[in-house]
């Protein structure tokens, strides 16, 4: 049964336990940043129940706003109706209203009082009318979402339509003559589906009788107040789901869970393609087929050309969406559960949960889609006025420096320009002269840019060897003008790319080059083409080009090179002074690479915080936070009053974990780790070198423990693994899986690293020095350190009755810059030992006492 705890400022949080006390202040110190605005950095160590904290604080806050806002609508709306003056629409309930252009600039102190009065009545009579639509709007679907909850007829009725669709396409590709001359089509199979289906689908038959098209635009809906919670892994997405799930508000919250086509396409001859790309690709193509299918059905003049048959796909269908997508608002659903249910309905669930955002009160979602702008818009994500969480957003900076950093290498630029060459010769004469120039400047990048990296573009990369070997690295500037390129508008150019959809004409081009636009006599010539574009990947030897009416039909085609360079382009548009360009010269011209280096996530990062109403970082590893605060925030112009700190401790009893830094063996020698001094003990389990095989590793250390547990053979296991390697993060070391962690030595970053030194370097130049501080450069290095270290300590501690020991094997451990970095319910705990004697007598008690009394 739900726990409803009750804070002191009267707010409620339904719990479905009773919370401890550090999720009652976590709860209340989270309502409070969302109702101020603020931007929060919240750690909770793991095994906390960090993530109903979230949820119940969170929605806790939800439900009271969008009380509030009902209230206030209704004030207004009573104040207009016995005429009474209305407020200023400066409450800041009603901003998303205010966003969406209902209020206007503030008075001019130049105009007229009757002008300033009569400005107001209009922004009052337009508030009033979209609060009266947005009611409307709200009990729709409210009425349609309690229609699916409580009448299982509805989804029989919706089953039979679905056939009937099946059937009516059947009979469209039997005879369409016969269609076309009146038949009807099959009537529903009893009237009490039917009066079912009517009463669901009242508004569609409104929007019929009134002429309106049936398009896409009749599924959205305008954007609610909503929390955007965001994770980076789709496992880490899925439990989280599952917590909403069995928390107080998983049956009444409206959440959708987003993902890629890849994992939630149910169109099985698009998934086999496999690839992300291609997949986007034929997804991309099969909706501008069923459009092209929709506008030639209208022609009545016939074709001077025969139209390629393309195939619409048979998932995308306006009914069977318009019901998914309030099936998906129906209670939480994971991703999994989203795919089986899009199944089972026949309809898409990528865009049904698309077309669910506007609605939902709770969109899950990973990193890439929050903090990526075009992904953003792609998507249908608006965050004006809008909260998001970022969970597990210990690695958040890196997260967003990876996602904005391109590399392109130089097979992918010689095949770009080859197939785009092509594709100008064939179609040349029919374009327009503007699109002709573009297409001759996107040429002319390409080629300076395999000739920066010392290769001719006329000639195959794998064959070609580059004079220079070595790395360069250079600002975006010098980059520019030593590839001769600083005259050409890259602007210009990027937005060419994204309306012209170039690099997908050019994949469409390249696919139909061989197989659709050659004729009898073309195939020659075009099958050499297709055998040259394949020698221009890496790795690819010489062999006899096939004919290219022996090709599969149905082989995937090769992904797009220009699709990827244009990443690149859009990444030299950044500010000179916040990023780099790697030019890595690697013996050959294939396996050379152009690389783009973003220095600073703020960018990115200041354009959500600037839109969302309030943000919230969190983890259950957070420290040290100088990182969050300096280089993200305070370079995103977040103002230090606006950010809000909260740590908690650790559900366990203090003497449940014993933290030990030990600075000497048992010879007496001093234990220091460096890169000069290491030696790798042989190990008994060790990590995978591939992600697949993590799973059997953990089975088989998993069972030697339990085996010898139930059996008093074996006394246990020992498992190696590498930091920040697969072992590291996200799996669940509970109880006697993980009784001892132990750290050897510091895992600093490579310092060597071109990529690392230009980061310490631009934050030297960037950053201020604080008296008696390090410089920023080197407390990045220290930070990057102990944030790995952090994550990898913090895999034992589970739960509230969890115990273990951490042995931090180092005495670098000993020094107080590097303790005031560990979390604080690890640092308050932590002995340091100078000798091994007395650090392996307090183990031996510490384990001696616990398993006695467990």
């Amino acid at each position: 049964m739900a726990d409803k705890t009750q804070e002191p400022g009267g707010i409620h949080f339904p719990f479905p336990f009773t919370p401890y006390p550090i999720q009652k202040d976590f709860m209340a110190a989270l309502y409070q940043v969302l109702e101020a605005g603020k931007i929060g950095i919240f750690e909770s160590p793991t095994g906390t129940g960090k993530s109903l904290s979230l949820i119940c604080g969170a929605l806790s806050w939800l439900r009271d706003f969008e009380q509030k806002k009902r209230q206030e609508e209704a004030r207004l709306l009573e104040a207009e109706a016995t005429a009474a003056p209305l407020s200023n629409g400066k409450d800041p309930l009603l901003l998303p209203l205010a966003s969406q252009g209902t209020l206007g600039p503030p008075k001019d102190p130049a105009e007229p009082d009757w002008v300033t009065q009569f400005v107001q009545k209009k922004e009052e009579r337009d508030l009033v009318d979209r609060l009266k639509e947005e009611q409307v709007r709200r009990r729709k679907r409210e009425e349609r979402l309690q229609q699916i909850r409580h009448n299982a007829q509805l989804k029989y009725a919706a089953k039979r339509m679905r056939q009937e669709d099946e059937e009516t396409e059947r009979l469209l590709d039997l005879s369409r003559e016969m269609l076309a001359a009146g038949s009807e089509p099959e009537q529903l199979a009893s009237e009490e589906e039917e009066l079912v289906l009517a009463e669901y689908e009242s508004d569609e038959e409104k929007r019929k009788a009134s002429g309106a098209d049936e398009d896409e635009d009749d599924l959205e809906e305008e954007h609610v107040t909503k929390i955007y919670y965001c994770s980076r892994t789709h496992s880490q997405l899925a439990q989280f789901v599952h917590e909403v799930q069995r928390s107080p508000f998983g049956k009444d919250t409206r959440l959708v869970s987003l993902g890629s086509r890849q994992n939630l396409c149910v169109n099985d001859d698009v998934r086999k393609l496999g690839s992300v790309q291609l997949i986007n690709d034929r997804c991309v193509d099969m909706q501008r087929s069923r459009r092209a299918k929709k506008s030639i059905a209208e022609e009545a003049k016939p074709r001077r050309r025969k139209q390629e048959q393309r195939t619409a796909c048979p998932f995308y269908s306006h009914e069977r969406l318009q019901l998914l997508r309030d099936e998906v608002l129906v209670g939480a659903k994971d991703i999994e559960q989203l795919v089986a249910l899009g199944k089972e309905a026949r309809a898409c669930p990528y865009y049904g949960s698309r077309f669910a955002i506007p609605a939902a009160q709770l969109v899950v979602l990973p990193y890439q889609m929050v903090l990526h702008a075009a992904t953003r818009q792609a998507a249908g994500i608006r965050l004006q006025g809008q909260v998001v969480l970022v969970d597990e957003a210990h690695n958040l900076m890196d997260t967003i420096t990876g996602i904005h950093s391109v590399e392109v290498s130089g097979s992918q630029l010689c095949q770009a320009h080859s197939q785009l060459l092509q594709y100008m010769e064939r179609y040349g004469k029919r374009l327009k002269a503007k699109n002709l120039m573009y297409i001759k400047q996107i040429l002319y990048l390409l080629e300076k840019f395999v000739a920066v990296l010392g290769g001719n573009v006329k000639q195959n990369p794998n064959t070609q060897s580059l004079s220079q070997a070595g790395t360069e690295l250079k600002t975006i500037n010098d980059f520019l003008f030593q590839s001769q390129i600083d005259n050409i508008n890259l602007f210009k150019v990027q937005r060419y790319c994204e309306k012209s959809m170039i690099s997908r004409k050019l994949l469409g081009f390249t696919e139909r080059y061989g197989a659709v636009l050659a004729s009898p006599r073309e195939q020659p010539r075009l099958a050499g083409f297709q055998h040259f574009l394949q020698s221009l990947q890496p790795g690819v030897t010489e062999a006899p080009a096939a004919p290219v009416e022996e090709e599969e039909a149905g082989a995937p085609r090769p992904a797009s090179p220009l699709m990827h360079i244009e990443g690149f382009l859009a990444a030299l548009t950044t500010a000179n002074q916040d990023g780099r360009v790697i030019l890595s010269r690697q013996g050959s011209l294939s396996q050379s690479s152009l690389k783009f280096l973003l220095l600073n996530p703020a960018v990115h990062f200041a354009q959500v915080v600037k839109e969302c109403r309030a943000v919230v970082i969190a983890g259950g590893t957070m420290q040290p936070v100088s990182d969050f605060r300096e280089q993200l925030l305070a370079c995103a112009g977040v103002e230090a009053e606006r950010v809000v700190e909260f740590s908690c401790g650790h559900v366990i009893p203090p003497d449940n974990i014993l933290p030990l830094v030990i600075c000497s063996g048992p010879a007496n020698q001093q234990l220091e780790f460096t890169y000069q001094k290491r030696e790798l003990p042989q190990m008994i389990f060790q990590e995978p070198k591939r992600a697949n095989q993590v799973e059997q590793v953990l089975k088989e250390y998993s069972r030697c423990i339990k085996c010898g547990q139930a059996e008093g053979m074996v006394t246990g296991a020992l498992l190696l693994s590498v930091v920040g390697g697969k072992m590291s993060e996200g799996i669940n070391f509970s109880d006697s899986l993980g009784r001892c962690v132990v750290m050897v030595g510091m895992p600093y970053p490579n310092i060597r690293s071109a990529e690392l030194q230009e980061k310490m370097a631009y934050l030297d130049q960037t950053l201020p020095r604080a008296p008696g501080q390090a410089a920023p450069g080197k407390a990045l290095v220290e930070n990057l350190c102990m944030k790995a270290v952090n994550q990898s300590i913090g895999r034992a501690i589970r739960h509230q009755k969890d115990f273990a020991s951490i042995v931090l094997l180092d005495q670098r451990y000993a020094r107080p810059p590097i303790l005031a970095k560990l979390p604080a319910w690890i640092r308050d705990r932590v002995e340091v030992k100078a000798t091994f004697g007395p650090a392996f007598a307090a183990l031996r008690k510490f384990h001696r006492e616990k398993c006695g009394s467990s």
